[in-house]
């Protein structure tokens, strides 16, 4: 097909979601049934601009994490995403490449934790997505590019982050990092992303080179556990993490909470107020 063709398929998709669907405040003077352009856009994490240059093919060469993204925002099925990115000229991803598509059945279990911070990484612990509370409460990753949204990268570059860690649990958690991507590299032979990611990552950090030729890496273990959060504005707050692995998709959902009826809930929740007044801004 023509490459305009899937502007004009972004198109028609967006028109028939509805707003309440996907999290999107319509209003009683709305006229489109619909997303307007700059709401998909702002779901889908690209400029109104760029979208309306794809819509009206004066675009034609998204790259294939701007396809997943679009896929995502509209909730579309496994066989129209596979169609959106052929019309974009791309190969759908196959079973040996990391998959990184979250389903609508997956992003109906997000959208109830709305005001939950929630994290999602794919095998590869390369990011997904990231809900509004989750950048109030950890900062913001909507800029973050390349190896920048790679949490294994993060973690042996020592970049900045609000988790407080001492220096033997920030060691472990590394340790587990790096073991856990050894077993993704070992079920995604095939995936050329995710071998140029662990190139990238050996020639730029001599702490992931030697983790990664380390013979007997520990396990990734204990999935859930209590972490503190320095937040610039609030305060120190220790939370449950718990990591749930969507084992079909291969996806991990990282989600934050604090027991009711605690000053860490009462800092959370004011931390998840400022911060996404913040980020609306």
């Amino acid at each position: 097909m023509e490459t305009w063709e899937f502007g004009r398929t972004v198109r028609r998709w967006r028109d028939r979601v509805a707003p309440e669907a996907v999290g999107v405040q319509a209003g009683r003077r709305r006229r489109a049934s619909g997303l307007r352009r700059e709401e998909l856009a702002a779901l889908a994490g690209i400029s109104a601009d760029y979208l309306t240059r794809l819509e009206q093919g004066r675009a034609t060469a998204p790259s294939a994490q701007v396809v997943e993204s679009l896929a995502r925002a509209l909730r579309v099925s496994d066989t129209e995403r596979d169609l959106l990115y052929r019309l974009a000229g791309h190969a759908a991803p196959g079973p040996d490449i990391v998959p990184s598509w979250v389903t609508p059945s997956v992003q109906r279990l997000l959208d109830r934790l709305s005001h939950t911070p929630v994290v999602v990484y794919d095998a590869s612990w390369t990011l997904v997505l990231a809900n509004e509370p989750y950048d109030a409460l950890m900062g913001e990753t909507t800029t973050w590019r390349g190896l920048e949204r790679n949490a294994v990268w993060r973690n042996v570059a020592r970049l900045p982050s609000r988790v407080v860690h001492t220096p033997q649990e920030q060691a472990e958690h590394e340790a587990r990092l790096v073991a856990d991507l050894r077993m993704t590299a070992s079920r995604y032979p095939s995936d050329r992303t995710l071998r140029r990611l662990i190139a990238d990552l050996t020639s730029g950090s001599p702490r992931f080179a030697e983790l990664w030729d380390a013979e007997t890496p520990p396990p990734l273990t204990d999935m859930s556990r209590q972490k503190t959060i320095d937040h610039p504005a609030v305060g120190p707050i220790t939370l449950d993490c718990d990591t749930l692995l969507v084992a079909l998709d291969d996806l991990r959902i990282t989600v934050y909470t604090a027991e009711p009826g605690t000053e860490d809930a009462d800092r959370l929740a004011l931390a998840i107020v400022l911060g996404t007044q913040s980020l609306r801004l």
